[in-house]
């Protein structure tokens, strides 16, 4: 990690920004300027005031994407601020062209304040297509985001929490498929009750792969327990069925499918092997996950995906925001459904060709660029 972190420091001093804005006309003679400037702009602007509809044609709004963080969780890092955030944001917003052909730009807004950030946000909000959260802590994330749909007419997403969901369940489709577990019989035990965490059991308890099990710091979330955030209480109520309580290790008991989203090294072998039958193993915490992927092995898991790309199954988000905002801007959606996530979903799963499915490939290359389009079909037919 060291090569690596030290080639990108003198990459990124090289480059000083990985993104820039690039004119789509050129002001080369005078009547350029009068039709791309004064006194010609005048006329599109006449007919946004009288119809607003008409921003989405005359500008470049309908394919512009806000990448926004407050520099809270960034990455790995935690509050490192917004200053310091911003070469994720950036690096984000170059996915977004590269992978989904939509132009995005980064804002590091300075304030731990939900009320201030909402109505930062909301204020900026007329000049893009959609609204990208990212890097934001938990659990401040989840009602920034709430707020923030119900009061902007454009999709809101934050990435942490739903994108890694999305990807998390298009693994966990194929790892069923592989294993021979049918959807609604699972039992999942999640590490990580942040935003990335509780956005992933939503999404595996909406699509029916069957009881969830979330566990924090203190062990599983079950109803009664004390100490807990309004997230987590709400979590209580829709999850763990069972009743299961104690620590991970209790947890993972006969569990059939583990997905962490927490710590470096939670997890032992001896863990694996206290789990069903042909475990599955989702250890995604960057860069060290819960366990490697020799230890999960070891431990008998038939299926075992990071979110490193030195490992086969690498869950990276990438396979889906490009995607989910390309496909809801083509569509005019005012926000992104849970019917777009489970749709999105599936067609990541879908992508992996019956024939190429395998233990070590449950998801697409997160370099395949054609992911992006059929992430967008099945988002925008949720629109129609």
């Amino acid at each position: 990690m060291g090569d690596v972190n030290a080639r990108s420091l003198a990459l990124h001093e090289e480059l000083s920004g990985k993104i820039e804005v690039v004119a789509r006309a050129h002001a080369t003679t005078a009547e350029d300027l009068a039709l791309l400037y004064t006194p010609g702009v005048a006329e599109p602007c006449r007919v946004i005031a009288a119809d607003y509809e008409r921003s989405w044609d005359l500008t470049r709004r309908h394919n512009l994407v806000a990448v926004i963080t407050d520099g809270t969780a960034v990455l790995g890092l935690g509050d490192i601020g917004p200053a310091a955030g911003m070469p994720v944001m950036e690096g984000k917003c170059l996915l977004f062209k590269e992978f989904g052909g939509v132009d995005a730009f980064p804002l590091c807004i300075d304030t731990h304040d939900v009320d201030e950030a909402v109505r930062t946000i909301q204020l900026i909000s007329k000049s893009f297509g959609g609204i990208n959260l990212e890097d934001i802590a938990a659990p401040r994330c989840f009602e920034i985001e709430r707020r923030l749909k119900e009061l902007c007419d454009i999709p809101v997403f934050h990435d942490d929490q739903h994108g890694t969901a999305v990807v998390a369940a298009a693994g966990l489709i194929n790892a069923m498929r592989v294993t021979g577990r049918e959807m609604g019989s699972l039992r999942v035990v999640i590490s990580g009750a942040g935003a990335a965490g509780i956005a992933i059991a939503k999404l595996l308890l909406r699509m029916g792969f069957g009881d969830v099990v979330v566990c924090d710091r203190r062990g599983a979330i079950v109803e009664g327990r004390g100490g807990m955030n309004e997230a987590k209480q709400e979590m209580a109520r829709i999850s763990n069925k069972a009743h299961v309580t104690g620590s991970l290790a209790d947890a993972l008991v006969g569990a059939d499918a583990f997905v962490g989203v927490s710590a470096p090294g939670l997890v032992t072998r001896e863990m694996v092997a206290s789990m069903a039958p042909d475990p599955i193993v989702f250890a995604m915490a960057n860069p060290t996950p819960e366990i490697m992927p020799d230890e999960a092995l070891a431990g008998g898991a038939a299926v075992v995906a990071t979110g490193r790309s030195d490992f086969p199954n690498q869950i990276n988000n990438v396979l889906v925001f490009p995607g989910i905002f390309k496909g809801a801007l083509a569509a005019r959606a005012p926000q992104i459904t849970e019917e777009m996530k489970v749709g999105a979903a599936h067609a990541i799963a879908d992508y992996v060709p019956a024939s190429e499915l395998s233990r070590e490939h449950i998801v697409p290359s997160a370099l395949d660029k054609g992911v992006a389009d059929v992430v967008a079909s099945a988002v925008a037919a949720c629109v129609r």
